[in-house]
């Protein structure tokens, strides 16, 4: 059972105002020991085109293997919405969830998968990883 106070006394937007933001909250993995995946995704991202202004919308896929740290889902979507004004390409943008995520949970594998709708006849999909344990990546493909 967790332990409500410990694992929410750092939480202030679950159960609280949804604005957009940058700041991703944690909670304590209370297995760290155990390699195992968690994933999160939205198919309601948007920014916009760096040259046009018009907007760009996307399925993100975050997959990691936790070490001491997980994502809290309320900050989540309260981070992929802080990107919906934002002018930036494909590439970067997967690049920049991906260095946030790793920043905030220092995981021991992370995987983000932008998948962004056809435009112009066109459809992007970036793949961006992070690995700080190769053994937990091995663990994954068994």
């Amino acid at each position: 059972m967790t332990d409500k106070n410990s694992d929410t006394n750092n939480l202030t937007y679950l159960g609280g105002k949804s604005e957009p933001t940058k700041n991703l909250e944690t909670f304590p993995n209370q297995k760290p020991g155990r390699y195992y995946l968690v994933t999160l995704e939205t198919d309601e991202f948007t920014c916009l085109c760096p040259k046009t202004g018009q907007p760009d919308f996307a399925t993100i896929r975050v997959e990691y293997i936790p070490d001491r740290l997980i994502v809290e889902s309320k900050s989540f979507r309260l981070y992929i919405w802080s990107y919906r004004n934002e002018g930036v390409f494909h590439e970067h943008v997967t690049n920049m969830i991906l260095d946030d995520i790793v920043k905030a949970l220092d995981p021991h594998w992370c995987k983000v998968i932008g998948i962004f709708n056809i435009r112009g006849g066109v459809g992007i999909t970036v793949e961006a990883e992070h690995v700080k344990t190769p053994e937990a990546v091995e663990h994954l493909r068994l």
